[in-house]
């Protein structure tokens, strides 16, 4: 059983870092690309999505042209 604080049960602490919304995996920061040349993600309604590094790089790629599809 928790800590009681108040009414509520102090909560144990959360893991650092963020997960990324691609793979899953817990890393110690994301990226995201918003705004570049003809690429606006901030006029448009939509979810934001935070990659890790690894995840970035293959969107970027295949944002760009740049991958083998």
């Amino acid at each position: 059983m928790g800590m009681e604080i108040g009414n509520r049960a102090e909560a144990a602490p959360a893991e650092p870092g963020r997960v990324c919304d691609f793979c899953g995996d817990r890393v110690p920061a994301v990226r995201r690309v918003a705004l570049d040349r003809e690429y606006d993600r901030l006029q448009k309604a939509h979810r934001e999505r935070y990659a890790c590094s690894s995840c970035f790089e293959k969107k970027e790629k295949q944002r760009l042209g740049l991958a083998h599809r």
